[in-house]
């Protein structure tokens, strides 16, 4: 009876301990004492305009672009984790990236944040490239790097940018674009933090088309568009609601579009307030944008942010 009872038990500790071996041998289940963060490298493609060729875009060649990957401490085992690839506004990489992908991490998301400024020289929005299509590449691109991580699932990948970063968010939101720049990879949700949401279906800029009824359907990934009454290239929220109601009614169902009183452009910026001057601002009459941050607003926005991914992801 002894040996009938050890045998037993020998054989629940094994098979505990195989399991555990699974466990341990599978990358996004053990949970670590901090997140894990490392410094990477993507290859992207640099574009610029040609104004000789057809659509006026023309590729450069490669692009070597770096990124910071965020992986939570808590990590579960049923699938790979979802992740947000994180796009930074004109000034480049500021306090905005690490703000969101703190809670994003305590809500077990991975995050890429990406600098398309270094890659191309960029020392401040003085000498950005021309216009936002420019660095279309870098968004698929990260998503290609995180859809071949161990431990990160390739359907569960959404996009956030801010200001510049922001209409690219937009802009893999649409068909057009994910077709030319995806290679069939599309991103799952999409928040874009103040857009120039007047820009968009506007003839005067370029390759802001947004909707079927410009001929640039959605993809069907839902869309959350975050900006501020005071937003000094916008100038009220009224332009990104505009956006919306001229869509179709099926695609007016894809996006949500929340407004923040007494918020200007930038406002989860939380640094020194500042002053830029940009000719796209005032709804491309061009002058000065403040950038003060609202510290309740802020948190607002990123608790919003954060509920939206763990919704769609």
């Amino acid at each position: 009876m002894k040996i009938c009872r050890y045998a037993v038990l020998a054989g629940f500790l094994m098979a505990n301990a195989f399991i555990g071996v699974q466990a341990h041998d599978r990358p996004n289940c053990a949970e670590q004492r901090r997140p894990a963060i490392e410094f990477v490298e993507i290859q992207s493609e640099k574009l610029a305009f040609d104004p000789a060729v057809p659509g006026g875009v023309v590729s450069q060649g490669p692009l070597t672009v770096k990124a910071k990957l965020s992986i939570p401490a808590k990590r579960h085992c049923r699938g790979g984790l979802p992740a947000v690839v994180i796009l930074h506004g004109s000034a480049g990489i500021d306090s905005r990236g690490d703000f969101y992908t703190g809670e994003l991490l305590e809500a077990g998301i991975a995050t890429l944040e990406i600098d398309m400024w270094e890659a191309r020289g960029v020392t401040s929005p003085a000498n950005r490239p021309l216009l936002p299509i420019l660095t279309y590449p870098d968004a698929f691109a990260a998503l290609a790097f995180l859809s071949e991580q161990e431990g990160i699932d390739p359907e569960r990948i959404g996009v956030m940018g801010f200001s510049w970063g922001a209409i690219m968010t937009l802009a893999s939101a649409t068909e057009q674009v994910t077709q030319h720049y995806g290679d069939g990879r599309r991103f799952k949700a999409h928040v874009a933090n103040y857009p120039l949401c007047y820009g968009y279906n506007n003839p005067r800029l370029p390759y802001f088309s947004f909707g079927s009824q410009n001929g640039n359907p959605l993809t069907g990934a839902p869309v959350m568009i975050q900006i501020g009454e005071l937003d000094g290239y916008d100038e009220s929220a009224a332009p990104c609601h505009a956006l919306k109601a001229v869509l179709p009614a099926d695609e007016q169902a894809l996006v949500d579009v929340v407004s923040y009183p007494n918020a200007t452009h930038a406002w989860d910026r939380l640094m020194v307030p500042i002053a830029i001057t940009d000719n796209f601002a005032h709804l491309g009459r061009g002058g000065t944008v403040e950038m003060i941050p609202e510290v309740e607003q802020a948190y607002s926005a990123r608790q919003k942010t954060v509920r939206f991914f763990r919704r769609q992801l």
